[in-house]
């Protein structure tokens, strides 16, 4: 059977992960090739030694399965383009690195992007199309939802719920919570580069700062 993988996007997201996409197929003993999908390309182009394509041309190479990493920073434009793979019959693909920690009971839905020298430890839930980039870690009892964004470094301490669509700056620490009340994040939030992340915080909002704080529109 012959297969094709693509990363979408051959922006520094994609050009990140496309050797860890690389290493896991190698790991597998796939001999597969896998290309890049950019939709301001016009027709076929190479991009670090790989195939780069639009979108409709990556639909017409010829395969028996398909499937794809998205490799998309913005939580919305990748929801759109999951939605836009599962309708016309193509797999998400989770990519981790090599060197990625798991440990027991970690439950990780399709798509994820895992960088290298990422920590996922014990007992936690993390939803579809989640990055994880560099040297982020995710402590134990954290709840993760769907289409949320790490940065690199981000320290997501135990007993954590981050919403859908939420988005976690470089060197972002969120406080530990507790069993019978979780620090939450809440859907499509901001956290700030570099903030500490004390008390739950509401949906939609940016915090900055230590500790955190809304970051008030003027």
């Amino acid at each position: 059977m012959t297969k094709l993988y693509a990363v979408y996007g051959a922006s520094g997201c994609g050009r990140s992960l496309m050797p860890v996409a690389r290493q896991q197929l190698a790991r597998e003993a796939d001999t597969s090739e896998i290309v890049f999908i950019d939709d301001a390309l016009t027709g076929m182009s190479s991009v670090n030694g790989h195939r780069a394509m639009n979108y409709q041309v990556f639909l017409n190479q010829a395969a028996d399965a398909k499937a794809v990493q998205i490799a998309i920073a913005n939580s919305f434009v990748r929801e759109k383009i999951a939605n836009r793979l599962e309708a016309d019959g193509i797999h998400l693909w989770s990519v981790i690195a090599d060197n990625v920690v798991l440990m027991d009971q970690a439950e990780i839905a399709i798509g994820t992007a895992l960088s290298p020298f990422v920590t996922i430890t014990s007992n936690i839930k993390i939803g579809k199309c989640f990055h994880a980039n560099l040297y982020s870690y995710v402590e134990h009892d954290c709840v993760i939802g769907d289409f949320v964004t790490f940065a690199p470094g981000v320290k997501c301490n135990g007993n954590i719920h981050i919403e859908d669509h939420a988005y976690i700056g470089a060197g972002a620490m969120i406080k530990q919570g507790t069993p019978d009340q979780p620090l939450v994040i809440g859907r499509g939030t901001i956290v700030g580069m570099g903030a500490v992340v004390t008390k739950s915080v509401p949906a939609g909002v940016t915090v900055v700062g230590n500790p955190a704080r809304i970051l008030e529109q003027k």
